[in-house]
């Protein structure tokens, strides 16, 4: 299985290829940033790429924002994107924008070569692997604080119709309310849910990811 690595500190790197190499894997190139990975990809496209979720220039998200261009002309490779940390929007991102054969690890799962090596097969079948530690933060997250038990009835049925793909004026002729009513209440449902305004993330979607996970 041809895979290829990204990641911008030489070492890391280095020393990932070597390991993938040790457990069967045919490490078919390096790159040190996002434009470099595309470009590799693009020449030849491997069964998976595994980089870095923060590379240059900017170490924001770099990793996504390549894994994405790399989706969109080589729908067949299965991308695996390394973090330092658990970083849930990040996670969120990769469930709502790519269709399977996508997994989010922290680097610290690398150290157990065979089980990173099943997640990364995994992944190259099509599965979605989610790192353990984010998916107890969720669970820890919401056993400190449920927002959903801030919701008033009214909300709860707005977001509801919301799951169901309902837009403000469908919201508003289905419950018969005026369309600054259903902009309150849509308004006061991503506060209690703590999304807060973005420019890269549609708030509307990250409330529907957490209505569905509660249910």
């Amino acid at each position: 299985m041809q895979v290829i690595v990204a990641d911008d500190a030489v070492l890391f790197r280095e020393g990932m290829a070597r390991i993938l190499a040790e457990v069967g894997f045919d490490v078919a190139g390096q790159a040190r940033h996002g434009a470099e990975l595309v470009e590799l990809v693009r020449r030849h496209p491997p069964d998976v790429v595994i980089t870095d979720l923060r590379m240059p220039p900017g170490f924001a998200d770099e990793g996504i924002e390549a894994a994405a261009e790399i989706r969109s002309f080589a729908p067949q490779v299965g991308l695996m994107l390394l973090s330092q940390y658990v970083e849930v929007h990040h996670a969120l991102r990769l469930m709502e924008e790519f269709d399977g054969a996508v997994g989010y690890l922290l680097k610290d799962r690398v150290s157990d070569l065979s089980a990173f090596a099943v997640d990364v097969r995994r992944v190259a079948t099509g599965e979605v692997v989610i790192d353990p530690e984010l998916v107890a933060r969720l669970v820890g997250r919401s056993r400190e604080r449920d927002p959903f038990a801030e919701l008033t009835d009214r909300e709860r049925e707005v977001l509801a119709l919301m799951a169901q793909g309902l837009t403000n004026t469908a919201l508003s002729e289905a419950l018969v309310l005026s369309p600054k009513t259903i902009e309150g209440y849509v308004r006061s449902v991503f506060t209690k849910l703590g999304l807060e305004q973005s420019e890269r993330e549609h708030r509307r979607v990250l409330a529907v990811l957490q209505f569905l996970r509660w249910q």
